[in-house]
């Protein structure tokens, strides 16, 4: 039985690989990368885990910490295919990756880092930033890493109200 849809073997697989890749502001974790491969007709599992595997060991993708990111010659490599790829399978692509690249962006811009200190003790180290740079970097001296782990938590999810409350306690004019 003949497949459906625009996705019809391998290759097909990488363009769209390195098309997403391409127009993700960073690195895409893996399960992120399967499920808007896998989003397309044509796209099963272990199709796109080879075809993911020849990038990678051709040079096309990389796989960072943070999840699959594209190479200097998996962009060309994408420039040169993208024209084989339907108009619908970029608009697709291009609609899913408005969320993902949103996703990104914020885990680049919210940060949280922790770190031991001589004598104990833990410091949380919360960092929030826009497209211009910094607009926040506390440190906090915490009794556990467990505690520095809940704080780091807690800014991940609502960073604005850290920052919010700051401002106001900062811009807040004194009673005589």
């Amino acid at each position: 039985m003949a497949q459906q849809g625009f996705i019809q073997d391998k290759l097909d697989i990488k363009m769209l690989e390195l098309y997403l890749l391409d127009r993700a502001v960073g690195p895409v974790a893996p399960d992120t990368l399967a499920d808007l491969a896998m989003s397309h007709d044509g796209v099963g599992y272990f199709d796109f885990a080879e075809a993911t595997a020849e990038l990678v060991e051709r040079g096309n993708i990389l796989l960072t910490e943070e999840g699959y990111a594209i190479t200097d010659k998996g962009r060309e490599n994408s420039a040169a295919c993208e024209s084989s790829l339907p108009y619908s399978v970029r608009r697709h692509c291009d609609e899913a990756l408005t969320q993902v690249n949103a996703a990104i962006r914020r885990r680049t811009q919210v940060r949280g880092e922790k770190r031991e200190v001589p004598g104990g003790g833990v410091v949380a180290r919360l960092l929030l930033d826009d497209d211009s740079g910094n607009l926040l970097t506390l440190e906090l001296l915490c009794p556990s890493e467990k505690q520095a782990e809940r704080l780091i938590s807690a800014f991940r999810a609502r960073p604005e109200r850290l920052y919010n409350g700051v401002l106001m306690a900062l811009s807040e004019e004194e009673k005589d």
